[in-house]
């Protein structure tokens, strides 16, 4: 049973500052500018930005104090206001992250890095005026990742007629360390989940200042991507973000089993011991020890020694898993924008289990390891497409499912919510055998399709792919607006509502229902048994490298109905 409690004294608690008087939303054009520096009169402070065009400019500003020394592992603290015009020209450090190592598809210039880094960033148009906000959190497997990536900038998006916000939080160890002495000096006896209480302490940001710069605080979207999304379905379950977002929008999200503080269960050491045994790798005998240590150097040994960083189940921040509070529906009632890309796993070939010598060892261990249900995951993904199969299977199981449970569940709460399939190639990306691989709708949606990794397949500068980017680009921010996506040069997207409704992006948007058939149900039904087990993980743990599933469990295939199903 989990306990209630009282959001605003467990907030308190927290020292997670979302108090204060909100403002209603600010006259047009509120800057005061000499054409290239703008500046503005926020309650944190005033700030003075840059304008490029109509599009203004405001960066590094910090929402909470420096996380750092004794307040490393503590919940952020508020910022004190500034005096002075604080100069926001440029993007703030990334926060501390392993030293990257052999580059990658993903891998770009970092720039400077600090523990001090709990600073966010805001384009706006010039004449803005109560305008939808949306609040953009990376991705980076809450390792690594920054609010001031080349392809997170916001100015097309703000061209649009939205003010965008990205957010820097703690990542790795420092923002994800739980510990016994740590929840022992907590007003409320947790630990962990630092990382998720940045994130909502700069919506509190937001809340209190984002109308200075024609923001609405009243109509305000969380959106992000992988490690991103995640974050968006922690904030969803999330008490103390209750009201500080109004929609939200997860792109390649992953509903996976998280660590529970206290004990061990669904595969995972409870989050506690996990910290303790870090600790003894780490030789810190103390919480003195572990805070005096140089944050570069600890977060590289943390990360040496398999420290995973995840959401902790504390029945406070995170009251329980997230499978379990969406079927409860105590999730953020708020419509829900949700998809996921073809060849996710293209990218990421580490997330899928290696190929057997033949297609006959393929279906014994499919049979082996789904019994009465691997008839239905053979249908799916047949032995005689193996090699595709395996990818597919991976892709479904994290990020298809996750995707159309969030859908389902939202409409379950009548909230109105669409479904996308990224399906999208290109020259480049097909030669590198990387159709519609993971992020790979990034530039599209940003507008930013310039802005790409070097290792990056390059974009075509056509027509054709400025033309998908620009109906993206109108739903994102229709959706912001009103909750509902729309685009003037492209089709109608229909709710996932009774007919499963979503959109595919291939060469152009195309509309669809019943995305996949079979594919939610299967890894529902696969979910639903590890979850009664209480000891199997649901996670990237699916097809060849599935554990063993039991039979049928009474009460599975309970999770949000969809079309056509009771």
């Amino acid at each position: 049973m989990i306990r209630l409690f009282n959001r605003r004294a467990v907030g308190i608690a927290l020292g997670v500052f979302l108090g204060g008087a909100l403002t209603t939303g600010a006259a047009a054009n509120p800057f005061r500018s000499d054409d290239r520096s703008p500046e503005v009169a926020a309650p944190a402070g005033a700030v003075r930005g840059r304008a490029v065009g109509d599009i203004l400019a405001f960066k590094g500003i910090p929402y909470a104090a420096p996380p750092v020394g004794q307040n490393r592992w503590r919940p952020p603290v508020a910022a004190p206001r500034w005096s002075g015009v604080r100069d926001a020209g440029a993007f703030g450090p990334a926060c501390i992250q392993p030293t990257p190592g052999a580059p990658h598809i993903y891998s770009d210039t970092l720039g400077a890095t600090s523990e001090d880094c709990l600073s966010l960033n805001i384009w706006t148009p010039s004449t803005a005026g109560e305008a939808p906000v949306i609040v953009w959190i990376h991705g980076g497997s809450l390792v690594a990742g920054s609010s001031k990536e080349r392809l997170y900038d916001g100015s097309v998006l703000a061209a649009g007629g939205a003010v965008v916000v990205s957010i820097n939080y703690r990542l790795g160890v420092l923002g994800y360390l739980a510990h016994p002495d740590l929840s022992a000096e907590s007003p409320v006896g947790v630990s962990g989940n630092y990382g998720l209480m940045d994130q909502i302490a700069a919506l509190g940001w937001v809340q209190r200042n984002i109308s200075a710069f024609g923001g609405d605080p009243a109509n305000v979207t969380i959106a992000g991507e992988s490690a991103g999304g995640l974050s968006v379905m922690y904030l969803m379950a999330s008490p103390l973000a209750r009201g500080l977002f109004h929609r939200a929008i997860a792109q390649s999200a992953y509903m996976i089993s998280t660590p529970e503080l206290k004990q061990a269960r669904f595969g995972a050491p409870a989050a506690e011991a996990a910290g303790t045994n870090l600790a003894r790798v780490l030789q810190a005998p103390s919480l003195r020890v572990l805070r005096g240590m140089d944050p570069q150097t600890l977060t590289d040994t943390a990360a040496r020694a398999g420290f995973a960083p995840f959401g902790v189940v504390d029945g406070q921040i995170l009251p329980d898993q997230l499978v379990n509070v969406f079927d409860r529906g105590e999730q953020a009632p708020v419509p829900v924008l949700a998809g996921f890309n073809s060849g996710e796993i293209r990218s990421l070939r580490f997330l899928a289990p290696p190929s057997p010598a033949s297609a006959a060892e393929y279906e014994r261990i499919i049979r082996d390891r789904y019994g009465d249900l691997a008839d239905e995951f053979l249908r799916l993904y047949p032995a005689s497409a193996m090699g595709e199969s395996i990818l597919a299977a991976s892709r479904d199981a994290l990020y298809g499912w996750t995707a159309e449970r969030l859908v389902r569940s939202q409409t379950a709460l009548g909230q109105p919510s669409f479904l996308y399939l990224f399906d999208h190639g290109y020259p480049a990306m097909e030669a590198a055998g990387l159709h519609g691989f993971h992020a790979s709708e990034l530039p599209y949606m940003f507008g930013m399709m310039d802005r790409t990794p070097p290792l990056w397949p390059k974009i075509p500068d056509t027509a054709e792919e400025a033309g998908l980017s620009a109906a993206m680009i109108d739903y994102w921010i229709s959706f912001a607006r009103t909750g509902t996506p729309q685009a003037a040069d492209g089709p109608a997207w229909a709710a996932y509502g009774s007919t499963g409704g979503y959109i595919a992006f291939r060469e152009t948007p195309v509309p669809g229902e019943s995305l996949f058939p079979g594919m939610f149900s299967l890894h529902e039904e696969a979910m639903c048994r590890r979850r009664a087990s209480g000891e199997l993980a649901w996670n990237w743990n699916a097809g060849l490298a599935s554990p063993k599933l039991t039979g049928p469990v009474a009460g599975c295939r309970q999770g949000p109905a969809g079309p056509g199903e009771p």
